[in-house]
């Protein structure tokens, strides 16, 4: 298996552990922690939708307006 096809796998099982340990907290968040979770999630999907945009600048972006919910999520 070439590398990258190796990576590629790594990526997806990945993503499928995130899914399922975020499945496993969301009944322990509050209200407010599950609406700045899903702000920062919406934000990120948004971006990644958008073609041809590099995952360099999404996350520049990202950190730039999640900024603010994070900090109010370490607050409370």
């Amino acid at each position: 298996m070439s590398q990258r096809a190796d990576l590629d796998r790594q990526i997806a099982a990945t993503h499928r552990r995130f899914v399922k340990a975020m499945d496993g907290r969301l009944d322990g968040m509050s209200a407010e922690t599950k609406e700045r979770y899903f702000a920062i999630l919406s934000m990120l999907v948004g971006k990644l939708e958008t073609a041809g945009k590099p995952l360099r600048e999404i996350m520049q972006e990202l950190m730039t307006e999640a900024m603010s919910l994070v900090l109010q999520e370490m607050q409370s």
